[in-house]
């Protein structure tokens, strides 16, 4: 039996969580997609992306899977004190 994969296009490529300062929300969202290209309204921008219009513009559907996690970036003194080096 041949491993099982999946091939596709990334329309919009992943950054690492990095919030400059206070706590940031992540939401990642799996969509199954109808058929094979059915994404024709990609993206313009990270900021003020709207979820269920990027859905509804591309007719995708209810979403089957998702995560969501909060970054914080931590303090240089924080990180200093976990690391055991602060002075």
């Amino acid at each position: 039996m041949s491993p099982l994969y999946f091939v596709g296009k990334d329309l919009v490529s992943y950054e690492n969580p990095n919030p400059n300062i206070g706590i940031h929300r992540f939401v990642f969202v799996l969509f199954k997609q109808k058929h094979r290209q059915c994404v024709i309204t990609e993206p313009s921008s990270r900021e003020h992306f709207n979820t269920k219009n990027f859905a509804v513009d591309n007719d995708l559907g209810l979403p089957v899977a998702a995560v969501y996690f909060n970054a914080q970036r931590e303090t240089a003194a924080r990180r200093h004190l976990l690391a055991g080096t602060y002075k």
